[in-house]
């Protein structure tokens, strides 16, 4: 029996998958993650309904064209426009096409001034920092970075429980931009997190203020696994079983830390929480 108390889970689910529609998305995301019907799907949200949002948010991504270049603000600059929290963030390559990139940073330092009118004249694709990425490549990042996603990338985002993106620049679409918070809220500067690189098996990523991250074949190798509380798995291949409930690629399960959870041989997952 599913239980919700606050923002915690005290159970072991399968977290309900809300597939995104999105110009940037794919009609063509692999069949784990059920039929979309030539729908253009961006993201895959897993969510469950509690009293309060949940604390993290795990996502998977798939992009046909560039993302917005677009920065996300910190809890007080969220908090202080009527926000519960800001928007932290790690991302995980799964796949990605020959010459895929991810645009973190500027490549050189850029005032509120010149964000802002390269922003406005398009300058800005120019200036990002453009960084060619393959499978198993992953970037913290940290509020307050300009960032964007390339074309032909899937990739798993974990990240504060916040829907809260400003866009600086949108290559012609017709949405919204929302230059005057995107800049006050940015540091647009070279990207130097030492929270990325390539993935080892059996390795922290992540040891942020919002998140601990681990990329395992096993739930033993992640290393002081908090016996209270909720933590995140999500299968990149073979399967995870907790508590009975099994979960493979295109789920998300959210237990916690002293479930019984068993990997497959070939099972590696990212574990968060």
């Amino acid at each position: 029996m599913e239980k919700w108390a606050g923002s915690a889970i005290d159970c072991t689910m399968k977290v309900t998958k809300h597939l995104v529609d999105k110009p940037w998305g794919r009609t063509d995301i692999p069949a784990e993650f059920g039929t979309t019907s030539g729908r253009r799907v961006g993201e895959i949200w897993y969510s469950a309904k509690t009293e309060a949002p949940l604390p993290i948010l795990v996502k998977w991504l798939f992009t046909s064209e560039r993302l917005s270049i677009q920065v996300h603000p910190n809890d007080a600059q969220a908090r202080a426009r009527g926000m519960p929290s800001g928007k932290e963030e790690c991302c995980y390559v799964v796949d990605a096409e020959p010459g895929a990139v991810i645009g973190i940073g500027t490549k050189r330092p850029l005032s509120s001034e010149e964000l802002y009118a390269a922003s406005l004249s398009g300058e800005i694709e120019a200036l990002m920092d453009w960084k060619k990425v393959s499978a198993g490549d992953y970037f913290y990042i940290p509020a307050g970075t300009v960032h964007a996603i390339g074309a032909g990338v899937s990739l798993i985002e974990v990240q504060q429980y916040a829907d809260i993106t400003y866009r600086l620049y949108d290559y012609g679409r017709d949405r919204p931009l929302h230059l005057d918070d995107g800049v006050s809220v940015s540091f647009a500067k070279p990207y130097t997190d030492a929270r990325s690189g390539r993935a080892d098996l059996s390795s922290q990523l992540v040891e942020g203020p919002h998140f601990q991250l681990w990329y395992v074949s096993d739930i033993n190798e992640v290393q002081a696994l908090p016996p209270s509380g909720n933590i995140w798995i999500t299968p990149l291949s073979g399967q995870v079983d907790t508590d009975g409930e099994v979960a493979a690629k295109g789920d998300c399960i959210v237990t916690s830390g002293n479930a019984k959870i068993i990997f497959s041989h070939d099972a590696k997952a990212l574990v968060a929480f």
